[in-house]
This record gives C-alpha cells, sequence and structure tokens, in this order.
C-alpha cells in the first residue's frame, strides 16, 4: 500500500512500524518472520499503517528519531531532529572550550544541547523554550542520556528568563525560519504534523534571526560564538544581521548537499 502511495521508503516504513506495533526490533523482526500473526496485532500493524498513509512520519508514530547517534523522544510541540541540523553540533563541539556554557534558544527536544553535552562531560549549559511540553520532552530526554544533571531549563520567549548577569561561551539555536506564506507549500508531514511555532519565522523568515542578532552578545563572553541553522537561502541576509550587531568573523557553512545550512559569528566585546 506505501509504495502504491508513491512513499519512497515504503518498505523500510513497513518494517518499522510493524516491529513498533509488535514490540519487535528489527532483528526479531527478521527471525520471527514466519511466525503466524494474531488478529489483535495485525490490527495494530493497520492502525499504524495507516497514519502513515495520512501523511504521518514514521518517527512521529514510533515516537522517537535519533539524532547524533542517540534516540529522542517527540511529541506534538516538538520538531523531529534532522540529520542537517549535526552539522551545527560538530561546529559547536570544535568550538566549545573546555567547561564550557552552552545555551540553546527554542530547544525542543533537547537534540542539540543533549548531544553536546553527551560527547563534552565537562560542559553545561542552559535550553530554553516558550512551550511547557517542548520542554517536558527535553527534560525527558536529558535524563535519557544522563546530562540531566549539567543541562538547565528555563520556559519563555528567547533570552526573556534568562538572568542579566548570566553569560555562554555559546549560543546556538535552531530557531523557525519558514516564511509564513510558504508554510502550506511544505510536505504533508510537515505541514499537518509539524508544530507551527517551530516552523513559522514571520513574514519573511527572519524574525527570530533579528532577535537573536540583537540580543545575543548581552548573554556571550567576550569571543563567544553564535551558531545558527538557516534556510538554504538566508545566508546573505543572516550574515547582514550579524554584521550589523557588531558581530566578527561572520561565517556561512554549508551541508553535505552543498547547500547554507549553520552561520557563525563571534561576539568580540561586551
Amino acid at each position: 500500500m506505501l509504495t502504491r502511495l508513491g512513499f519512497a521508503t515504503a518498505a523500510l516504513d513497513a518494517k518499522l512500524l510493524t516491529g513498533h506495533a509488535l514490540g519487535l526490533d528489527m532483528l526479531a523482526l527478521a527471525t520471527r518472520e514466519n511466525e503466524p500473526m494474531d488478529a489483535g496485532s495485525a490490527a495494530r500493524v493497520a492502525e499504524l499503517i495507516q497514519r502513515r498513509m495520512s501523511g504521518e512520519s514514521v518517527a512521529r508514530i514510533i515516537g522517537e528519531r535519533e539524532f547524533y547517534g542517540l534516540a529522542f523522544a517527540l511529541n506534538a510541540a516538538t520538531l523531529e531532529p534532522r540529520p542537517d541540523t549535526e552539522l551545527l553540533v560538530d561546529l559547536a563541539l570544535d568550538a566549545l572550550p573546555q567547561r564550557g556554557r552552552i545555551l540553546d534558544l527554542g530547544t525542543g527536544t533537547g537534540c542539540i544541547p543533549i548531544a553536546l553535552l553527551a560527547n563534552r562531560t565537562d560542559a553545561t549549559g542552559l535550553a530554553v523554550d516558550i512551550d511547557p511540553q517542548a520542554l517536558a520532552i527535553a527534560r525527558q530526554n536529558a535524563d535519557r542520556h544522563d546530562i540531566g544533571g549539567r543541562l538547565d531549563f528555563a520556559l519563555g520567549d528567547w533570552f526573556a528568563p534568562i538572568p542579566d548577569y548570566e553569560t555562554f561561551d555559546l549560543v546556538v539555536s535552531n530557531p523557525p525560519y519558514i516564511p509564513s506564506a510558504v508554510i502550506d507549500t511544505l510536505a504533508p508531514e510537515v505541514k499537518a504534523f509539524d508544530p507551527l511555532r517551530a516552523l513559522d519565522g514571520g513574514p519573511d523568515g527572519l524574525g527570530p534571526y533579528r532577535v537573536i542578532a540583537a540580543d545575543a552578545g548581552r548573554f556571550l563572553k567576550t569571543g563567544g560564538l553564535v551558531l545558527l541553522e538557516i534556510g538554504f537561502d538566508q545566508g546573505a541576509e543572516v550574515s547582514a544581521l550579524l554584521d550589523a550587531h557588531g558581530f566578527a568573523d561572520v561565517a556561512v557553512h554549508k551541508d553535505l548537499a552543498g547547500l547554507d545550512r549553520v552561520i557563525s559569528a563571534h561576539h568580540m566585546s561586551n
């Protein structure tokens, strides 16, 4: 059914959903493939396949997605962590000093700071999100990966919940960056199932970058770095915003597809 509907990964999707419905991993699914399935199990599989047919992603159906080698639980308030964002983590790990402290804005599942702290046991961080449901799942993911004691959480809009005296070595974010009018043109599994708040970057998609460019310097140590995921066509505009607010060494980094994906810039004075 999934193949007939044009799903590019139909066979894999079917295996993952069947395994999830039956509580079997891929190895168990393969070794037990000739066992008969009872009516209740068949109904559970059919229900999940039907959800996939409606456009819901496998990760949302299963309730988790892998990112940077770690599994992250999802809920309705969070985007799915995506491989493109791993470039930001790579760059952050290279830049993070010993005992560095990270601020993640719009943390969602917490995938960025959790991946960083899981790979840097000397580091600490603060994860901010405006949605309490997102923070709840981020806390759950932090505990799952045993870094909860090094990652704090704050509920609020961008920098609003952060004390003025607190500073960080890195400010990172994968903010909403899709122009409002483009939302309706996105793939069904995105526009129908991803949270709008995590997608919509305002009329030109740059609203969150204006906030971050204007205020990040107050919370960065001298020489600190801001790392932001961007849309493929936003490199020049976000670079100009950071430059206008006094950031130095502004650079755009491309992903494996050769598209602009992350922008970095240093804060040189307080």
